[in-house]
């Protein structure tokens, strides 16, 4: 293999100097926060992650274990992360965005999404997919590995889709909770409700989606003007373990942002355990509980809230 020329590294060299002075690299704090990149990058990997074990985290970003201790113990100092105790191995530890880490890592992602953002509207449509291919090119010959094929895709709802969350919400909640048709009754209103009276400004459906079928679903709507509510959140059976009820409730308070509400709120029933791990992963609070008769006997309902923060 030839050995680079003089010229070719400076080449290099300089195309660094001048990206990263574009990203902010150099500054003191990235995204205007006070972390390093390295920081960020943790912070990145265990809000994509959800857990990660230390090991495995050095190992991915080329982190020396000593830094990356240090890293972990001045986010736990700072109520960003909990360690949690890996199962089956006492000797090894699994890392956690606290609340709090979450909500610091969304605010930097914001804020990295409209810098690029800002960059790239400077640029007509030619220049940005010629930018976009030089990147793509860039990271391909250096080895980069393929960006992980996603294994479902999120949308917004079409013709027929509202017919299989009526329907699937009906067949599967009797199956596993042995709730009644007056479940289903329920549903179907919650839905002609939401047709009915959309407004496409403050309103969405998601359909979770894999192969071409429907896997998952969430509602949020207009309770009041300051509140909003999540509604119908179901994963299919086949489709649990991927995440997928987490990223819908993630599109929900991210859409709940961008529509100025100052609360989400939702109704569940005591016992639906994987879906309250999500709901408190995402910040909720459960507020109140009352017992009820609706759709079966010996039902706890239960109000869960989240506070959005109000922008200047």
């Amino acid at each position: 293999m030839a050995q680079a020329a003089g010229e070719e590294v400076a080449a290099v060299r300089r195309f660094n100097r001048f990206y990263t002075r574009q990203i902010g690299v150099l500054q003191e704090g990235l995204l205007r926060s006070p972390f390093s990149l390295t920081q960020v990058r943790v912070l990145y990997e265990l809000a994509q992650r959800g857990e990660a074990a230390a090991t495995d985290l050095g190992r991915d970003l080329g982190l020396d274990p000593g830094y990356l201790s240090r890293l972990v113990r001045g986010f736990q100092e700072h109520g960003l992360l909990e360690r949690l105790p890996s199962p089956g191995d006492g000797r090894r530890s699994r890392l956690r965005l606290t609340r709090k880490g979450r909500a610091t890592f969304g605010t930097l992602d914001r804020r990295s999404d409209r810098d690029v953002g800002a960059l790239l509207s400077r640029l007509g449509r030619p220049e940005r997919e010629r930018l976009l291919g030089a990147m793509d090119a860039i990271r391909t010959v250096l080895g980069g590995a393929p960006e992980p094929a996603v294994p479902y895709l999120l949308r917004t709802h079409r013709p027929g889709d509202l017919g299989w969350v009526v329907y699937r919400h009906g067949v599967l909640y009797s199956q596993e909770y042995g709730w009644d048709e007056r479940f289903e009754a329920l549903v179907a209103r919650i839905v002609a409700r939401f047709v009915l009276t959309f407004d496409a400004r403050r309103e969405r459906c998601w359909i979770a989606e894999r192969d071409g079928v429907p896997v998952g679903s969430v509602f949020l709507v207009k309770r009041t003007k300051t509140i909003a509510q999540l509604r119908l959140l179901l994963v299919e059976p086949t489709a649990r373990g991927l995440g997928i009820g987490r990223r819908l409730v993630d599109e929900c308070v991210r859409f709940a942002r961008q529509a100025r509400y100052r609360k989400v709120m939702l109704w569940t029933n005591r016992g639906l355990d994987a879906a309250r791990h999500v709901y408190e992963q995402a910040g909720f609070a459960l507020v109140a509980e009352e017992p009820h008769d609706d759709f079966g006997e010996g039902l706890i309902g239960q109000t869960w809230e989240l506070v959005l923060p109000t922008r200047g």
